[in-house]
């Protein structure tokens, strides 16, 4: 799966995860893919759940290291 953009967001807690990440896929078109690196537990379910909810197609989320996760996103809209 080809990324398109990725936001490194270590480090970062709700709501900013969440509020960062959807300015980054507002910028990018249709069908291109976000991966979003995060460290933060709640984020890890937040994040997608709040895209799903906008309207964006959540692809994977997996646990890449201890304590650190992947969230990939196509932009639908």
């Amino acid at each position: 799966m080809e990324i398109d953009r990725e936001l490194d967001l270590k480090g970062e807690v709700c709501p900013f995860t969440f509020v960062k990440s959807k300015l980054m896929i507002e910028q990018m078109k249709t069908g291109e893919v976000l991966r979003v690196i995060l460290d933060y537990r709640p984020s890890v379910d937040n994040v997608p759940k709040s895209f799903q909810m906008e309207g964006q197609e959540v692809l994977a989320v997996n646990q890449i290291e201890d304590n650190l996760w992947e969230v990939l996103v196509r932009k639908v809209r």
